[in-house]
């Protein structure tokens, strides 16, 4: 990549940047989800700096796409939609009777509302500055990837489920709970989840392996570009929502969040990919 290319590609994701900057600002002022609480504490530098982290992140896979057009706009919206907010308030609504007294429940619909907008509007935006917008023609050799038999797709699906249980409860308890410290038992209280939260995690689990699926399809390169984007993607669209004050939660809560979602889903980002690779040749 020369000087040119560099200069280029730094413009298109500064614009990006901005432009996103500007939708979470004007979505959350009329979803009423920007109010004096959200103000001040360096709530918008953090704000911005998560603007430019998912502007990078989602132009990655987006630059090495063999798609292009509305099939690649929507792939976009689905992984920005499902890994910025239905991933990460799924458990909100599910666990809300247990969190009631922590998160108000009004907001919820509003916050779905906000992520689907902001997506709505930041795919088909980024799909154009890079240009890709233009439908063109696949070239080179067939696209083999994640095409394998039904019995290898059972068995990998079970594996990468199982993984992404054990990472939720490992990285939980070893990595969030000793960063919180007191925090967490002043924050949490005698919080006691039901038992039905493995299954619920397990659902989850899925439905992170069919987000990586489009991902996966798509990217052209190597495997390690394609598990490089997938944990990009699943760690920087969802741990980055922690960087900014918030009137919920306390600082050391948060960023003990920060730190256990950003590593936990950065690997296993890696993992789906590696579980679902098949080594056959791709274009470069």
């Amino acid at each position: 990549m020369n000087s040119k290319t560099t200069a280029v590609l730094g413009l298109k994701l500064a614009a990006l940047t901005c432009s996103l900057f500007i939708l979470f600002i004007l979505t959350g002022i009329l979803h009423g989800l920007t109010g004096p609480e959200q103000a001040g504490h360096g709530a918008e530098a953090a704000l911005f700096l998560m603007c430019a982290l998912h502007s990078a992140a989602l132009s990655y896979p987006v630059i090495r796409s063999r798609w292009t057009g509305w099939r690649l706009v929507f792939t976009i919206f689905i992984v920005y939609f499902g890994v910025m907010t239905f991933l990460s308030q799924i458990e909100t609504i599910v666990f809300l009777d247990y969190m009631k007294n922590i998160v108000p429940a009004e907001i919820i619909p509003w916050i779905f509302l906000q992520g689907t907008v902001v997506a709505a509007l930041f795919s088909p935006l980024a799909v154009l500055v890079h240009g890709k917008m233009k439908r063109t023609q696949e070239l080179g050799q067939p696209n083999l990837r994640l095409i394998m038999p039904w019995t290898k797709w059972v068995w990998k699906l079970l594996l990468i489920v199982f993984i992404y249980v054990f990472i939720y409860f490992a990285f939980g308890g070893l990595v969030f709970v000793p960063l919180a410290g007191p925090a967490f038992k002043e924050y949490y209280g005698d919080l006691q989840l039901p038992g039905w939260i493995f299954f619920f995690q397990i659902g989850r689990g899925l439905v992170w392996a069919a987000l990586a699926l489009p991902v996966i399809r798509m990217m052209k390169g190597a495997w390690w570009e394609t598990g490089l984007a997938v944990a990009l993607l699943f760690s920087i669209l969802m741990g980055t929502l922690l960087l900014a004050p918030n009137e919920f939660m306390p600082a050391r809560i948060r960023m003990a969040h920060f730190v256990e979602v950003t590593l936990s889903n950065f690997l296993f980002g890696w993992i789906v990919v590696w579980v679902l690779r098949n080594r056959q040749p791709q274009v470069s």
